[in-house]
């Protein structure tokens, strides 16, 4: 309902932005009946753009989420099926807002210099690999790891992100924990 209603707010001529679900080590393994938690799969329904920061591990994953929006996602390491359908890094223009995606983004010290390098023009830079969530602006680059919705290891809880991007800024970005 919410992006039917954003989609005729758009074709009247007003500025909705993009919602953007963002997910990343996934890990849900070929063959078992593990899959996303039901709080992301309603998150997915409302989003207009999924960013999946690799780790996703089956292409099942990825076309089930782009029967609800379009998906873009990168190739992380244990990707080892997906190596002729995801890039290393992608980078994309959402609604004026330049995002950059990769999967591991190195060792914590040295990260926000690291990625602006990588990725100088990034105004979002959307990493995964730590399953540690980071939701944090570093002269004027948001650093964003959505941790994982189902392995949370040393994280705290399960998290997704979601970005709210409008006009070329990003209007909100947060950390959302999973029940």
């Amino acid at each position: 309902m919410q992006r039917a209603w954003r989609a005729c707010a758009r074709a009247l001529g007003h500025t909705v932005g993009v919602q953007v679900l963002v997910l990343a080590d996934t890990h849900l393994h070929p063959g078992r009946a593990r899959t996303l938690p039901d709080p992301v799969w309603q998150a997915a329904s409302a989003a207009d753009v999924v960013l999946h920061a690799g780790d996703v591990l089956t292409a099942d994953l990825l076309d089930q989420l782009a029967e609800l929006a379009p998906v873009h996602a990168v190739l992380g390491n244990n990707d080892v099926t997906l190596h002729d359908r995801l890039p290393e890094t992608a980078e994309l223009d959402l609604d004026g807002v330049h995002v950059a995606m990769i999967h591991d983004a190195g060792p914590r010290v040295g990260r926000p210099a690291r990625m602006r390098r990588r990725f100088p023009e990034a105004q979002v830079v959307v990493y995964g690999h730590s399953h540690m969530p980071e939701d944090a602006d570093v002269d004027g680059q948001l650093l964003f790891n959505p941790g994982s919705c189902t392995e949370r290891r040393r994280a705290p809880q399960r998290t997704y992100g979601w970005l709210e991007l409008s006009g070329g800024r990003i209007r909100a970005h947060r950390i959302v924990p999973v029940p």
